[in-house]
C-alpha cells in the first residue's frame, strides 16, 4: 500500500524545494546582474553603432531606404550577441542553442514562403553597394527604357519616354544586362541614308561630315565619321555617326532630328541624289537577250509586218 505523508512531512519536503530553489537563486544573483548590465552596454552599444553605421551608409549608398535597412540589420546583430554573451553567462548554454536553431528555421521557413520578395530585397541590398545606376539615370533592359524615377528596396520606378511610370522587380535588373546611358555622360547618334549608285561616296561622306560638324551640340568633332555600310536594292547605304553629351540639351529626339535634316540638305547642295525605291529589268545577263534589244527587234517585226501588208494591199489592188 502506498504511503501518505503526514502535513510535517509534507511541509518539510516543500521547504527543503523551496530552500533549494531560494539558494540557487541567490547563487545566481551576481551572474544575473552580471547579464543584465552586459545587455545594457550592448544595446547602448547597438544604438551607437546603428547611427553610426547609419550616417556613414547614406554618404555612401543613393538609396536612404537601404541605408536605414543595413544599418538596423547591423544594431540587431550586436544587440543579439549581446543577449547570446548575457544568456552565456548566466549558465543558460542549452537555452542559446535552441534560439540560434530556432532562428535558423524560422530564416528558413520565411526564406521559402516569401522567396520572390526575398530575392528582391537582396538584389535591392546588392545594387546600393555597387550602384550600377541612381536617380535621373537613363537606362535600359529587358524591353524597358526610360529614366530612373525611384529606387527603393523591392523594385525600381523608371520613367518611360512615353510618358509612363513602370515598376521593375530589382532582380530583374540585377539578372539581366543592364545599359546605363548617363554614366559616361556621352552618347552616339547614328543615322542611316542611302545615296545612288552613280554617286560619288567619298564625296558624299565629305559634306556631310563638314554639314553635321557645324553644329555647337557635336562634340568630339574628329570622331565625327560616314562609312559605307553596303549595297542596297536602289542604293550605297550609309552610316553617318557622330557624338553629343548625354543627358544634356538639346535633347536626344531634337538632335537626330536635326542629324536627318541637315544630311538632308548637305546631300542636295552637293547634288547627291537620295534615290527612292528602283528596280532595272536587264534581260542581258548571262547569256540572256538585253531590253533595248527586244524592244528593238520588236519594233523592226512590226515595222516589217506593216510594210508587209502595204505590200499585200497594193497588189491586190492591181
Amino acid at each position: 500500500m502506498l504511503s501518505i505523508p503526514s502535513i510535517t512531512e509534507a511541509e518539510k519536503l516543500i521547504e527543503e524545494k523551496l530552500g533549494g530553489w531560494f539558494d540557487v537563486v541567490i547563487s545566481h544573483i551576481p551572474n544575473f546582474i552580471v547579464a543584465v548590465i552586459i545587455a545594457i552596454i550592448f544595446s547602448f552599444i547597438a544604438r551607437l553603432a546603428g547611427k553610426g553605421m547609419k550616417k556613414v551608409l547614406r554618404r555612401s549608398l543613393d538609396s536612404t531606404q537601404i541605408a536605414d535597412l543595413m544599418a538596423s540589420i547591423f544594431k540587431v546583430i550586436v544587440l543579439s550577441v549581446g543577449v547570446f554573451i548575457a544568456l552565456d553567462f548566466m549558465g543558460l548554454k542549452s537555452t542559446v542553442t535552441s534560439l540560434l536553431a530556432g532562428a535558423g528555421i524560422v530564416g528558413l521557413a520565411i526564406g521559402f514562403a516569401f522567396q520572390d520578395m526575398t530575392e528582391n530585397l537582396i538584389a535591392g541590398i546588392a545594387m546600393g553597394i555597387r550602384k550600377p545606376f541612381k536617380a535621373g539615370d537613363v537606362i535600359e533592359t529587358d524591353n524597358v527604357f526610360g529614366s530612373v524615377h525611384s529606387i527603393n528596396l523591392r523594385n525600381t520606378l523608371i520613367e518611360s519616354f512615353y510618358g509612363q511610370l513602370i515598376l521593375v522587380p530589382n532582380k530583374i535588373l540585377f539578372r539581366n544586362v543592364l545599359r546605363n546611358y548617363s554614366t559616361l555622360g556621352v552618347r552616339r547618334i547614328e543615322v542611316a541614308v542611302g545615296i545612288s549608285y552613280a554617286d560619288d561616296i567619298e564625296k558624299a561622306s565629305e559634306v556631310i561630315v563638314e554639314k553635321i560638324n557645324q553644329f555647337d551640340f557635336v562634340i568630339r568633332k574628329n570622331e565625327t565619321a560616314v562609312y559605307a555600310e553596303g549595297f542596297g536594292d536602289s542604293s550605297i547605304n550609309l552610316l553617318v555617326w557622330f557624338w553629343i553629351k548625354y543627358p544634356g540639351e538639346p535633347d536626344f529626339m531634337t538632335v537626330r532630328h536635326k542629324g536627318v535634316v541637315a544630311v538632308k540638305q548637305a546631300l542636295d547642295a552637293a547634288d547627291i541624289s537620295i534615290p527612292f525605291p528602283i528596280r532595272t529589268l536587264d534581260f542581258g545577263i548571262k547569256g540572256g537577250e538585253k531590253l533595248d534589244a527586244m524592244i528593238s527587234d520588236k519594233i523592226n517585226q512590226q515595222s516589217a509586218n506593216k510594210e508587209g501588208d502595204n505590200n499585200t494591199d497594193a497588189s491586190q489592188g492591181e
